[in-house]
Order: C-alpha cells, then sequence, then structure tokens
C-alpha cells in the first residue's frame, strides 16, 4: 500500500490528510532535534485511525461511489497477489485477441486451486490505457468464459472479482458484438457445474459486471457499489447534466446495504477502517476468509442443484407491486 507521503486523498478524507501532513512534519523535527514526539505521534496516529473508522461510518450514496474509485485502492491482480499462491495468469480469447482490461488464471487460495478472474484497472496513466480503464471488450468476457470453461472441466471452483465502470462502449466493440458476449455468459455462468462466487470489489456498473457476476454467491466489498448505470451517467440522462450525480447515487440505491435489503446480493464484505485502500495485506486477509468460508459451505452441493438454486436465485430478483 501507499507510503503515507505517496498517499492520495478525496475531498471528504481531508482531516486524515491534515493529521498525516502533522505527524509527518513532527517526524522531521525529531529527526533533526533532541526533542522526543514519540508520544505525541502516538496520539496523533490513534486519532487518523479513529478518523477513518468514523469516515465509513457516516457516508452518502455518492461518496462510496467516490471511494470505490479511489486512485490507491487496490484492484484485482492485488488482491490475486495477496491472496493466493502461485497464479498462472492465461490469455486471449482464442479468437481476436488478449484483452488487458479482463484478467484470470489458475491460483491457490487456502490449499485449494481456483480460477480467479476479473477486471482490472491500471495503476498510473500508461497503465490506465493499456487496462482500458477496466472497461473490457467483446474478447474480454471471450477470455473470462474461456476460462470458466477450463475450470469446469478441471472441476475447479471459479471466483470473479469485479471492478469496472462498464463494458467498454467504443463503435469497435459494439462491431465484434459486445452484447452478445455478455449476454452469452451470463447464459453460461447459470449453467456452470463448478462452485461460482462474485465479488465486487470496487465499481459494479451494468452488463459489464453482470458479464462476470453470476454465481451461486454473490457479495459486495463495504466501499463499493452496483447498479444498471453509473450516477453521473443516470444525471446526464434525466437531468442533461452532471450537477445532479449525488441525488443521482441517492436515487439508484447503489449501496450495500441496498443491495442487500433488494435481495440482489448474498452479503457484505467488511473492509479495513477508512476503506480497504489503508491496508492492501487486511483488505485482502478479510477477503480471503470469507471465500474461504463461502468455499466450503457450497462445494459439496450436487452440480445438477446447483444449477437448479443458480437459476432459481436470479429468477426471483426483483419485486414489483400492481395497481
Amino acid at each position: 500500500m501507499p507510503q503515507d507521503k505517496n498517499r492520495q486523498f478525496i475531498d471528504f478524507e481531508k482531516p486524515i490528510k491534515e493529521l498525516l501532513e502533522e505527524i509527518a512534519d513532527l517526524e522531521q523535527k525529531a529527526a533533526k532535534g533532541k526533542v522526543d514526539y514519540k508520544k505525541v505521534i502516538e496520539d496523533l496516529r490513534g486519532q487518523v485511525l479513529q478518523k477513518r473508522k468514523e469516515l465509513t461510518g457516516q457516508l452518502t450514496s455518492w461518496q462510496r461511489v467516490q471511494l470505490s474509485r479511489h486512485p490507491d485502492r487496490p484492484y484485482t491482480l492485488k488482491y490475486i497477489q495477496k491472496m493466493t499462491e502461485n497464479f498462472v495468469e492465461l490469455f486471449g480469447d482464442r479468437t481476436v485477441k488478449d484483452d488487458k482490461a479482463m484478467v484470470g488464471g489458475f491460483a491457490t487460495l487456502g490449499g485449494q486451486t481456483v480460477m480467479m478472474i476479473g477486471q482490472q484497472k491500471g495503476i498510473n496513466t500508461k497503465t490506465r490505457q493499456l487496462r482500458n480503464f477496466g472497461m473490457a471488450n467483446p474478447e474480454g468476457y471471450r477470455k473470462a468464459l474461456r476460462l470458466m470453461r477450463l475450470a469446469e472441466k478441471f472441476n475447479k471452483p471459479v471466483i470473479t472479482l469485479i471492478d469496472t465502470p462498464g463494458a467498454y462502449p467504443g463503435l469497435e466493440a459494439e462491431e465484434r458484438g459486445q452484447g452478445e458476449a455478455i449476454a452469452r455468459n451470463i447464459y453460461e455462468m447459470i449453467r456452470l457445474k463448478v462452485p461460482v462466487i462474485c465479488v465486487i470489489i470496487g465499481e459494479g456498473a451494468s452488463g459489464g459486471a453482470l458479464g462476470i457476476g453470476v454465481g451461486d454467491r454473490v457479495f459486495m466489498m463495504e466501499n463499493t457499489w452496483y447498479t444498471v448505470i453509473s450516477p453521473e451517467s443516470c444525471s446526464s440522462i434525466l437531468w442533461r447534466s452532471w450537477d445532479k450525480k449525488e441525488v443521482a447515487a441517492e436515487q439508484l440505491r447503489l449501496t450495500p446495504d441496498k443491495m442487500l435489503g433488494f435481495g440482489l446480493i448474498d452479503g457484505i464484505i467488511p473492509e479495513p477502517p477508512g476503506g480497504a485502500h489503508w491496508d492492501y495485506t487486511e483488505a485482502a486477509r478479510i477477503l480471503k476468509e470469507h471465500l474461504l468460508t463461502t468455499l466450503a459451505s457450497i462445494q459439496d452441493i450436487p452440480a445438477e442443484k446447483r444449477v437448479s438454486d443458480r437459476i432459481a436465485k436470479f429468477g426471483k430478483m426483483g419485486f414489483w407491486e400492481e395497481a
């Protein structure tokens, strides 16, 4: 994770930034002089931790969206690195090319082999362009499906980590069958005979998330969002401006607690105080523990029942009233 001096902060994290700057200033003074600031620095670090706890306890929906996009937030490959061993990345859809926005491969998780798949964003300008900001093209979804079928062939569980602002909306993506690729994945994931666990670790937008989001269990991490459209796009459609994005975020009911209440996810995975970007190791430990517990609970379900349960699970989603 980033050192304090290299951290990036979003607007509502300003009180934490000020405390860290004060700590850095005292550490510099202590290094130059003979005054011992150790006790003061310890107290300030305690205040930082308290501020981090307070921060995630009172977030608005829009602030939760901002936190899910935090530039220091860990992405799929970071979680794979921290949670697993022996990761072997696999490439290509065997049709067009390898999509760098979608990554996947076999790995060892808690002593067992699993297939890890997820969207990957970049950590700087160059890699963001390489990864297309986590927006996969059709070949990305076809690669993911190829890896899922490979996992099924060898009877290995599939774990997907979802973090995307949406599938890539470019003309060339539509020409190569973006809609068909996502629809095919949804159809095929319903029918996979192996355990499938899906976790939204950042942004979970639209069909881009659903393309790898159908599983026996679907979870959201604490500071993430999951809905059909981003708040900015929703605002631009309804109000012809991005200025209402905060209102749109509230109305979309996109936060984990709302999604759980609607029955669209199966649980919420907590994060370290202040968000996953404060402690990659702890965030990965919490996620790994959750994945292993869930795998143990669904591993022995017969394949036929697994498929029928999955069909029933997604078939009953949604509710309505008749006037």
